[in-house]
């Protein structure tokens, strides 16, 4: 199969790359280290939404230190900010990881991908459509043609957000990037229709702005898919085998405290979201599964082919950490 000039994303993609590259360019810290103590340092890039709960668990339980591992964490609003960082080993991965973007860089040859572990999978109203109270849209099917906010473009949010849609046998949206901390303004001033929000931002959003919920972001096509993990390179994994296996372990050992006691993540929350804790407690949170999948990968990268933002088949099998 021939591969187009262009698909949706891959400028975009590529102008973001190169943005971030500015942005990260006078970052000198980060990469892999071995401090005194004999643990081995990793900086890992993250945002501060649910989706990172397991890494800050992993930090602050001490299943990192179990493993040897000393783990400094480097926020990020976008996970694409990242990527320069971690081609050049400033940074050793990337958690909150949107799976979308990477398997793209990935498809480019930008990065040679590996995943070392799951991040999440979308659960019900762990992201939802918002509108203004007043808003005249009263229908999934009213969002057609209306501008709606998200992260990044041609990501998972417009990706399971136009699968709903299809379902639904309504039309596709126009969609505008507007990072998390800026989606509510954006709708109180009424420079968009509605907004793709994600939590702890989706809560937020209501409570600040009175704003209601037009569609559960986390329905019909989109339940139960996965939405981001902790990715890296396959040459961090070959230089550093032990610290790779190190951090899924504890990474998974996090996923299967938060996904069996979710008031822990809720007590989490608050140290890195910006997020109090009376609000942390009425947070939709996302599934934390304890092992990636690559069958359910692909369920992903099905809906992608489908909406153009994959050229070919990817098999994500391979690019697990095991």
């Amino acid at each position: 199969m021939a591969l187009r000039r262009s698909r949706p994303g891959t400028k975009r993609l590529a102008a973001l790359v190169a943005a971030a590259a500015l942005l990260l360019a006078g970052c000198d810290s980060g990469g892999t280290s071995s401090p005194r103590d004999g643990r081995e340092r990793l900086t890992v890039a993250a945002l501060p939404l649910t989706d990172s709960a397991a890494l800050y668990l992993a930090r602050d339980r001490g299943l990192f230190a179990k493993e040897g591992l000393d783990v400094r964490v480097q926020p990020v609003q976008q996970s694409i900010q990242a990527l320069p960082a971690l081609l050049r080993g400033q940074v050793d991965a990337i958690a909150s990881a949107n799976y979308v973007t990477y398997f793209q860089a990935y498809e480019k040859g930008t990065l040679d991908l590996r995943i070392l572990a799951e991040g999440v999978r979308i659960a019900p109203h762990m992201m939802d459509v918002l509108v203004p109270k007043d808003s005249g849209l009263t229908s999934p099917g009213d969002l057609a043609g209306k501008k709606v906010a998200v992260a990044v473009l041609n990501n998972i949010q417009s990706l399971t957000l136009n699968a709903i849609l299809a379902a639904r046998g309504a039309g596709r949206p126009v969609y505008r990037q507007i990072l998390f901390p800026q989606m509510g303004p954006a709708l109180e001033r009424n420079q968009v229709d509605a907004v793709h929000a994600v939590e702890p931002f989706d809560s937020a959003i209501q409570h600040q702005v009175g704003a209601r919920v037009l569609l559960d972001g986390g329905s019909g096509p989109a339940a139960g898919l996965p939405a981001s993990g902790y990715v890296t390179t396959s040459a961090f994994v070959r230089k550093h085998p032990k610290a790779a296996a190190g951090f899924r372990r504890a990474i998974e050992a996090a996923s299967r405290l938060a996904a069996a006691d979710p008031d822990a993540v809720r007590a989490e929350l608050p140290e890195y979201a910006k997020v109090t804790a009376d609000a942390a407690r009425s947070l939709h949170l996302p599934a934390y599964p304890a092992t990636a999948d690559a069958a359910q990968l692909r369920r992903l990268i099905q809906l992608m082919r489908q909406q153009g933002m994959l050229a070919k088949d990817v098999d994500p099998a391979p690019l697990l950490v095991t």
